[in-house]
């Protein structure tokens, strides 16, 4: 059944690679041959949506990958490669690392728990972005951090300041 399409190949990964770099390579070769983009070829595209097909889901992949050893024999070169095992967590490629602004500040400075810089502590956001700070100080999001926020951007001055100063 399998024995003519080597979907790892038409996909261009290798065989162990995980189920998110599949899914990767199939959107990155069908916008390069998909008839409206820039080297329109249907073939080529009938081609790689069937090797996806083969592989789209953990289930299909086990039973793919197992006609394929079968298929190619026990002394071939597929056959010596492991079958994949799905990982446990999915990827999360947001997910911040170690060390990086967000991941329990040694500073003590609150985290930010939405918008664009979800997750990065108050301190380091000061350092990187500071006009970031400038805004949320004066925006409603951001009242609950207001206190906070002067103190790690010291030389500001509270908005309305300069106008209770002159009366």
């Amino acid at each position: 059944m399998y024995s003519d399409v080597d979907a790892y190949r038409i996909l261009q990964v290798d065989p162990r690679a995980e189920s998110f770099v599949l899914a990767a390579a199939y959107r990155a070769l069908v916008r390069y041959y998909h008839p409206d983009g820039p080297h329109p070829d249907t073939a080529r595209m009938a081609e790689i949506n069937g090797a996806y097909a083969l592989v789209r889901t953990p289930d299909e992949r086990r039973k793919y990958d197992s006609e394929r050893l079968k298929a190619v024999g026990p002394g071939s070169a597929a056959a010596s490669q492991p079958t994949v095992v799905e990982p446990q967590a999915r990827f999360d490629p947001f997910a911040r690392r170690a060390g990086q602004p967000g991941t329990a500040p040694p500073d003590g400075s609150s985290i930010l728990t939405f918008g664009r810089y979800t997750g990065w502590s108050l301190r380091a956001l000061a350092r990187h972005d500071p006009d970031y700070l400038r805004w949320l100080v004066r925006h409603s999001s951001g009242v609950r951090y207001r206190r906070e926020i002067l103190e790690v951007l010291p030389k500001e001055v509270e908005p309305g300041a300069r106008l209770k100063a002159r009366r």
